[in-house]
């Protein structure tokens, strides 16, 4: 999957979940303050990008931005081909 692709699949997850408009989101968006998601929002944003593409996050702390999050979930699925 390209970045670009985990990107789009990424921001549709958290545009369903917060019902932000898609085209709104970037990859500098701060799902946070930007998007105004609170904590059981990004959990289940967190969740939902874990089922969908089969990667664990277990950590919130520094995934601040939509971009934040597609780096750390394409370098889980990059580890995930190398084992």
């Amino acid at each position: 999957m390209s970045k670009e692709e985990l990107f789009n699949k990424v921001k549709d997850i958290i545009a369903d979940q917060t019902g932000e408009d898609a085209s709104k989101i970037t990859m500098t968006t701060n799902i946070k303050d930007d998007l105004d998601a609170d904590s059981l929002d990004i959990f289940e944003v967190m969740n939902e990008i874990e089922d969908q593409l089969n990667v664990k996050i277990e950590v919130e702390e520094g995934l601040d931005t939509v971009g934040d999050l597609v780096n750390f979930v394409d370098k889980q699925l990059a580890n995930a081909k190398g084992e």
